[in-house]
């Protein structure tokens, strides 16, 4: 697979978390609090511009779900190993609401996660 591109969204940015599943994988398949080894771009929704991405560094990243962010938490668990998957996630699921003492706190942000494994 290569590096996602986010497309620039349109529309106002939605209040709860939105799951899109690209692919969907065949694997096995993500479990709540478990651990994943992902590759990921994240993006802002109203601006479109790229923070974050996996594939820039060059590998993947592995962490256990329940140190992560909700939208993550709610959003991986049922994603199957070589899925991919786009996550919408509100600000309240993310880093918070504006102020909160995080660079993308009050931001609306857009993953788009490949499930490596779970």
């Amino acid at each position: 697979m290569e590096k996602p591109q986010i497309e620039q969204q349109v529309g106002s940015a939605p209040e709860d978390l939105v799951i899109l599943d690209i692919i969907v994988g065949e694997g096995a398949e993500a479990r709540p609090g478990g651990e994943v080894e992902v590759h990921y771009v994240g993006a802002d929704f109203e601006t479109g511009e790229e923070f974050d991405s996996s594939w820039d560094r060059g590998e993947t990243s592995q962490f256990p779900l329940n140190g992560l962010i909700a939208g993550w938490q709610e959003g991986i668990p049922g994603m199957k190993v070589g899925g991919r998957r786009q996550l919408t996630i509100p600000p309240e699921a993310a880093y918070g609401p504006e102020g909160s003492g995080h660079p993308l706190s009050g931001r609306t942000l857009v993953f788009i996660i490949d499930l490596i494994s779970a």
